[in-house]
């Protein structure tokens, strides 16, 4: 038979087949298939023409509709955009502070279905607005040689005392496209046990400057200042740091050197706290130095109070399987709370202070001090070449380090 006579032959038994029962259309395609040479479900193809297929969606229906991803977004942009697992457990208290400063409002039945929702069903209905995001920095570490053998190693697998106090600290390069000439730092320290952060820009990277900054967190932790822990930059590793460190009773350790692996905590917080937001422009003036410390005094309110962490609790390898464990997300507030190490006074200013908190405007006011950094970057010059501004025109950071 020809393509034409095919077409013909199907066309007239067309209508009869779309109106026939389960038994009778299996008989109608073993004649076509005898007829035609064609494959069965082929002609099942060509028979169902014209047929408006209805798709079904298979398993049960969805509980959860587009009607609660509004909220849900409000919410989640609210944490600064948070993963799923680190925004379920905080969404109860989340929704209650976004409800005492007036900045959602929900019906009872839509509140009860926002804080049942699981963690899959909160990742399908944030899945078609987030966004990720590249690019890597430029490392400037310069490895400082001296006091190495007065300075312990500490790797990754010797954090065993889980007390708050012990910091992790790095510094992060604001140098643009190239390491050449001046550029401010933002020195990054996180505590091990909460996930507390503190950030500092830092008017270059010389030892005095960086020691500086140090000391100005230390001041601001709510608890005490325990360990010091950083990688092998001659910022960190020089005789001032040295000697403060053993004349405050802080315990002071280095990575071993080309393993980041040992400084994961803040590595981790040197894109999340510092790259994502501030991003990877060139700084290198006082206003930009004086906007990004003023940033940084915004975003260690939200981060601390409104940015739930997850902490692993086991780790096990089948095979090429690694399987880990993590507790259930809390902010470094609520883990320094659980610590039970904050006195009294403290732990009623904290609370204070987060109940006074309002996260939609503390978004607001970072993501318009964010525009204003933003103005001052640098715009490097064709060569590539960045002029260095004199350094004694800008004042060092408060605090000394052999105070």
């Amino acid at each position: 038979m020809t393509r034409e006579s095919i077409g013909e032959y199907l066309g007239a038994i067309r209508p009869r087949y779309q109106q026939a029962r389960k038994r009778e259309k299996g008989r109608m395609l073993d004649e076509a298939v005898e007829v035609t040479g064609y494959h069965r479900k082929a002609v099942v193809r060509l028979l169902r023409r014209g047929v408006a297929r209805t798709q079904r969606r298979r398993g049960r229906s969805r509980r959860y509709g587009a009607e609660l991803r509004d909220p849900l977004v409000r919410l989640w942009e609210a944490t600064g955009r948070v993963c799923p697992q680190r925004l379920k457990p905080f969404l109860p208290a989340l929704v209650e502070q976004m409800h005492r400063h007036e900045e959602l409002h929900l019906r009872a039945e839509t509140r009860a279905e926002l804080l049942a929702m699981s963690t899959s069903t909160i990742e399908r209905l944030l899945r078609p607005v987030r966004q990720r995001e590249g690019r890597r920095p430029l490392s400037t570490t310069k490895p400082g040689t001296l006091l190495k053998h007065a300075i312990p190693i500490r790797t990754f697998t010797e954090w065993e005392d889980h007390r708050p106090g012990f910091l992790e600290v790095d510094l992060v390069a604001h140098c643009g496209e190239s390491t050449e000439g001046f550029y401010l730092n933002t020195l990054t320290a996180v505590d091990i046990a909460t996930g507390w952060v503190e950030r500092q820009a830092v008017w270059g990277k010389t030892q005095d400057r960086v020691g500086a900054a140090l000391h100005e967190i230390g001041q601001r932790l709510p608890f005490t200042w325990l360990g010091l822990d950083s990688d092998n930059g001659s910022e960190f590793i020089n005789s001032d740091l040295l000697a403060y460190c053993q004349k405050h009773q802080i315990t002071f350790t280095r990575s071993r050197p080309y393993k980041k692996n040992d400084n994961a905590h803040v590595e981790e917080k040197n894109w999340t706290a510092v790259r994502r937001l501030v991003g990877y422009e060139r700084y290198t003036s006082r206003p930009a130095l004086e906007t990004l410390n003023r940033l940084y005094g915004l975003l260690r309110w939200h981060t601390n109070f409104f940015q739930p962490v997850m902490q692993l609790q086991e780790k096990t390898r089948h095979g090429a399987r690694v399987r880990k464990i993590y507790d259930e997300a809390k902010t470094p507030y609520q883990r320094a709370l659980d610590s039970g190490i904050l006195t009294k006074e403290k732990a009623v200013q904290l609370s204070a202070l987060y109940h006074g908190l309002n996260p939609v405007r503390l978004m607001r006011e970072i993501t318009a001090t964010q525009n204003q950094l933003w103005k001052l970057a640098q715009r490097s010059p064709r060569s590539g070449r960045a002029p260095s501004p004199r350094l004694e025109a800008i004042p060092t950071v408060t605090g000394n380090l052999t105070q």
